[in-house]
């Protein structure tokens, strides 16, 4: 693959070697398509996951990354533990970093 790209740009006529800017110039722009479409979005869903995680309250319905819903009905700012209503008289205990998302009410 390196070899198409350095053999897209032609060698100059004179016999000097090219120019070192327009040789990496593709990489760099491979480098922030790949940050602007990729790594970024990635950075921000994570940001407003922590977020999410940080201001959820007793009596909020979630959804945990397996799947199961329940309410909270335990919770503490230190522990990294919440305590899920899942049936009647179902309590589960989930870390907080299984909540995959709230459920709107």
């Amino acid at each position: 693959m390196i070899q198409w790209l350095l053999a897209m740009a032609p060698p100059p006529a004179d016999g000097s070697s090219p120019n070192p800017i327009l040789t990496f110039l593709p990489f760099v722009l491979m480098i922030v398509v790949v940050w602007f479409l990729l790594i970024r979005p990635q950075r921000k869903r994570a940001k407003e996951h922590t977020t999410m995680l940080g201001a959820l309250q007793k009596g909020d319905k979630v959804v945990t990354n397996s799947g199961m819903l329940g309410t909270i009905v335990g919770i503490s700012d230190g522990d990294p533990v919440v305590v899920l209503k899942v049936g009647d008289d179902t309590k589960v205990e989930f870390l907080k970093t299984a909540i995959a998302g709230k459920m709107d009410k």
